[in-house]
């Protein structure tokens, strides 16, 4: 009765071991080789804040994101904005990543395009409080992204945007 599973499992095994002999192989010798994604604007990674084309922070404090969120991860303090084209915005923007489960609903409820999830997956942190991102840290994430990854808002991939 118990043979069977076995020598099913052992077939499906021994098929992958001489894929890996052929040179069809599974194993990226990470950090060396990067991962290859399919489509990494779908891909979602590491938050970050976008800036506007004045390089201020792109969020009107809205709360939006944060209402959203089904995981409580996100905690925004708005203040009064110093320019005349937006009434607030965020004096504090602060995400847990430890606490985040990437589902995108904040990029999904953002009517601005202020946040949105990237492709960095390699997320580490030897603390809890190297993985609570705040504003600077978010803003320094587009920093890293946006040559690789243009914000969606303008190269027309945003889901469910302008339809």
């Amino acid at each position: 009765m118990y043979l069977t599973p076995i020598i099913d499992g052992l077939t499906i095994t021994l098929g992958h071991f001489f894929k890996a002999a052929k040179g069809d192989t599974f194993t990226v010798q990470f950090p060396e080789e990067r991962p290859k994604f399919g489509n990494p604007l779908i891909y979602r990674g590491v938050h970050r804040l976008n800036k506007d084309d004045a390089g201020r922070v792109k969020c009107v404090a809205c709360f939006m994101c944060a209402t959203a969120c089904p995981a409580h991860c996100i905690d925004i303090v708005g203040a009064q904005a110093p320019w005349e084209d937006r009434e607030k915005y965020p004096q504090s923007f602060v995400i847990d990543e430890l606490r985040c489960i990437f589902c995108g609903m904040c990029e999904e409820a953002c009517p601005v395009d202020a946040i949105e999830l990237t492709s960095m997956f390699d997320l580490t942190g030897a603390s809890r409080e190297e993985m609570i991102f705040d504003k600077e840290k978010l803003l320094s994430v587009y920093d890293q992204t946006i040559a690789a990854e243009p914000m969606k808002s303008r190269s027309g991939h945003a889901a469910g945007k302008g339809a």
